[in-house]
């Protein structure tokens, strides 16, 4: 039995599944992650800031319109589409087999494909909303606007993405539903994700469930604690396991 075979057995064998993915997920939507050789850290490496510091709270606040160029050009895919990953996991969730995705992303594909119980350890760039009087305001309200920054059409506030920026905590409830959902799974997908981002790659620590899989195309600190191991694109191999599952 092969690696994908063995993962559609143990998908037939579980009532209780649970996703925790990262920005591999959405490679094969054409969403490019960030630490891998072409993801985004590596290709802004000829800018004057950093990304992890065009990316945290205290340049937002002073920069907010260099944030945005940033934002616009590099973080926002309204067009992508959902993979085999997204697709089998909102199928999955459908059947009464998956009870959770959680998941580092931002893009909102998961909901997109169908999923509905989605936790977003990281926000979403689908919310957005005026820092001063809270008003709420769509993804393509931010696409539209020709404002530098985003303003508030009420009171002329700076709009602000629902995204955790460096500096900022990730929300407690989220992570409290996470860390539910993972302790009582029984089987464990982890996938698209170098786990090395805290306190989100800690989560996996409290599954007490029958199996781990871990889906990811380059080597993790946790690989040896994976009960099975794929390296191959996860979007690929989730469309062999839905044909398996039939």
């Amino acid at each position: 039995m092969n690696g994908v075979e063995q993962l559609a057995s143990w998908i037939q064998e579980s009532s209780n599944i649970v996703f925790f993915g990262g920005a591999g997920t959405s490679t094969e939507s054409g969403i490019p992650d960030f630490r891998s050789a072409a993801g985004l850290y590596q290709t802004e490496q000829d800018s004057p800031y950093p990304p992890e510091e065009l990316l945290s709270r205290h340049f937002f606040d002073q920069h907010a319109d260099i944030f945005y160029d940033f934002y616009r050009g590099k973080m926002l895919h309204p067009d992508a589409e959902p993979n085999g990953c997204h697709k089998l996991l909102a199928r999955l969730e459908q059947e009464g087999r998956l009870k959770a995705v959680i998941t580092q992303n931002i893009d909102g594909l998961h909901q997109k494909a169908g999923s509905t119980n989605v936790l977003e350890l990281h926000g979403s760039v689908h919310r957005n909303a005026c820092m001063d009087c809270g008003r709420f305001y769509p993804l393509d309200d931010i696409i539209r606007s020709k404002d530098a920054v985003p303003r508030c059409a009420a009171c002329h506030g700076v709009i602000k993405p629902d995204v955790v920026l460096y500096e900022e905590e990730l929300d407690q409830n989220t992570l409290y539903q996470s860390v539910d959902a993972i302790s009582s799974a029984d089987l464990l997908l982890v996938g698209g994700t170098s786990l090395t981002v805290h306190p989100a790659a800690q989560l996996i620590m409290y599954f007490r469930g029958k199996h781990t899989v871990l889906l990811n195309a380059t080597p993790t600190a946790y690989d040896r604690q994976a009960d099975l191991l794929i390296t191959d694109p996860i979007g690929e191999v989730m469309i062999k396991v839905d044909q398996l599952l039939g």
